[in-house]
C-alpha cells in the first residue's frame, strides 16, 4: 500500500483533482501487483458506491443551493439578521456568522455558502476595519457549520454507507451545529470589544419589521427539511424534493428573481457537482473495497486499539482518524474509506451510531477548513482571489472552538442524541 500512498502524494503535488488521484493509485496498484485480476469487480464496485436511493437526495439538495444562491435568498437574510444584532459590538462577524449558519441549513452546501454570505459580507467587515485573515477565517469555519445543519451530504453520505438513519443524523446535527454558531458569536464579540472595531447604528424597529418580512421566507427551509423529518412526513428524499420546490416557487414567485436562464444554469451546475460527487463516492468505494481486500484494518488496528477497546477510546480514534484525513482528502471519501474500517469495533463497543455520525460529520467541518489541504481553504482562494497564508492566518481560534465542540460532544452526548430520541 506504501505505493498507493506515495503515488497519490505525487498526484496531489501535481495538482490532479482528487478523483484522479484516488482512482488511479488503486488502478496502478491492481496493474503491478495483481495483473490478472479481473476489472470487472472495480466497475462493479464503483456502481454499488452510488446506487443506494438514498443518494438520490444529494442532487436535489445541490440543485435547491443553486437555485437559491443565484438569487435573493442570501442578501434577504442578512439584512434580517444585522438589523438585530448589527449594532452590538462585533454586530459584523456575528451577521455574517449567523447568515452562515443559517443558510447552510437552506443550501447545505459550505461551498455555497462562502460564496453568497462570504461574497456579501466580506467587503462590509474590511470596510468596519476587521482584517483580511480575521474575515476569512470566520467565512470558512462558519460556512463550514453547513456540514451540521440539515440539510447535510456529509449526513447522507454517511448514513448510506454505515446504515443509519439519516433523519436522525439530520436531527442529531441541529445541536451541534447551533453550539458552535453561539460560541462563534461569543468570539466574534470578545475580539470585536478587545480590538474596537465593528460598531454600528441600531436599526429601528420599522427596519426590523420590514427585514423580517423580506428574510423570514428563507427559513421556510429549515422548516419544511427539519420540521417535515421530524414530524414524520417526509423521508429525507422527498424532503430534498420538497426543497427543490420551495426554491423554485421562493425565488421564481416571491422574490422574482428566477429567469430561465437562472434556472439552466442551476441545472448545469447541479450536473457537473453532482458528477463530481458521484465518482468521488464511486472511488472511495472502489478505495475502501481495495483496503478490505487487502485485510489492512485486520492487520494494523488491533494493535492500535486493542483486543477489548473501550467506546471513549474507540471514539477518540475514530475521531482523530477522521480529522487527520479530512486535512488531506475530500470528507466523501474520507468516510467511505474510513467507516467500514472501524465499523467491527463500533459495533462491538455498542457506540451509539448517530453520536458517532455527529462526531464524524464534525471532523468533516474542521478537517475542511485546516491547512494543508482543507477543500474550503481552496474555495476561498477561488472566491477571493487571496494568498494561501492569508486564508489560514486566523483559522486557529475558529479549529480551537470546533475541537472543543468536539470534545463537549464526547462528554455530553445528550447535546447532539436530544432530538433524535425525541422522535416517535
Amino acid at each position: 500500500m506504501l505505493l498507493v500512498f506515495l503515488t497519490m502524494i505525487i498526484l496531489l503535488l501535481l495538482g490532479f483533482p482528487f478523483m484522479v488521484t484516488l482512482l488511479g493509485s488503486t488502478l496502478l496498484y491492481f496493474f503491478i501487483y495483481l495483473p490478472g485480476f479481473n476489472m470487472n469487480v472495480v466497475v462493479q464496485q464503483i456502481i454499488s458506491g452510488v446506487s443506494p436511493p438514498a443518494l438520490v437526495a444529494v442532487p436535489m439538495f445541490i440543485l435547491a443551493a443553486e437555485i437559491i444562491t443565484s438569487g435573493k435568498s442570501s442578501q434577504k437574510l442578512i439584512r434580517m439578521i444585522r438589523s438585530f444584532v448589527g449594532h452590538i459590538p462585533g454586530g459584523l462577524p456575528i451577521t455574517t456568522n449567523l447568515s452562515c449558519t443559517l443558510f447552510g441549513a437552506v443550501s447545505g452546501s459550505t461551498q455555497a455558502t462562502v460564496s453568497a454570505i462570504g461574497g456579501a459580507m466580506r467587503p462590509m467587515l474590511l470596510k468596519a476595519g476587521y482584517p483580511s485573515s480575521f474575515t476569512l477565517g470566520l467565512i470558512i469555519n462558519s460556512s463550514d457549520i453547513a456540514f451540521l445543519i440539515p440539510p447535510s451530504i456529509g449526513f447522507i453520505v454517511y448514513g448510506v454507507v454505515t446504515g443509519t438513519s439519516i433523519g436522525k443524523l439530520f436531527l442529531a446535527g441541529i445541536g451541534p451545529g447551533l453550539l458552535i454558531a453561539f460560541l462563534f458569536s461569543l468570539y466574534c464579540y470578545a475580539y470585536s470589544k478587545i480590538k474596537g472595531i465593528g460598531n454600528a447604528e441600531k436599526a429601528s424597529w420599522s427596519e426590523r419589521k420590514d427585514a423580517i418580512k423580506d428574510g423570514a421566507l428563507v427559513l421556510g427551509f429549515p422548516a419544511i427539511i427539519v420540521g417535515g423529518i421530524y414530524g414524520g412526513f417526509f423521508t429525507p428524499t422527498e424532503a430534498a424534493a420538497m426543497g427543490v420546490a420551495y426554491a423554485i416557487f421562493l425565488e421564481g414567485v416571491m422574490y422574482r428573481s428566477l429567469t430561465k436562464e437562472t434556472l439552466v444554469n442551476a441545472f448545469l451546475a447541479t450536473g457537473l457537482i453532482t458528477g463530481v460527487v458521484f465518482i468521488l463516492v464511486g472511488a472511495g468505494q472502489v478505495f475502501s473495497w481495495l483496503i478490505s481486500f487487502l485485510r489492512l484494518p485486520q492487520e494494523v488496528l488491533p494493535g492500535i486499539i486493542g483486543a477489548d477497546p473501550s467506546q471513549l477510546r474507540v471514539i477518540v480514534l475514530v475521531a482523530i482518524a477522521y480529522f487527520i484525513a479530512c486535512m488531506f482528502v475530500d470528507p466523501i471519501v474520507a468516510i467511505y474509506v474510513l467507516s467500514p474500517v472501524f465499523a467491527p469495533y463500533v459495533l462491538h463497543t455498542g457506540i451509539n451510531p448517530v453520536l458517532l455520525g455527529t462526531i464524524v460529520t464534525l471532523q468533516a467541518a474542521i478537517g475542511s477548513a485546516t491547512p494543508p489541504f482543507g477543500c474550503d481553504i481552496f474555495t476561498a482562494q477561488l472566491v477571493f482571489r487571496r494568498p494561501y497564508l492569508e486564508v489560514i492566518g486566523h483559522a486557529l481560534p475558529f479549529i480551537l472552538i470546533l475541537l472543543f465542540v468536539n470534545v463537549l460532544l464526547v462528554l455530553f452526548p445528550q447535546i447532539a442524541l436530544f432530538l433524535p430520541n425525541s422522535m416517535l
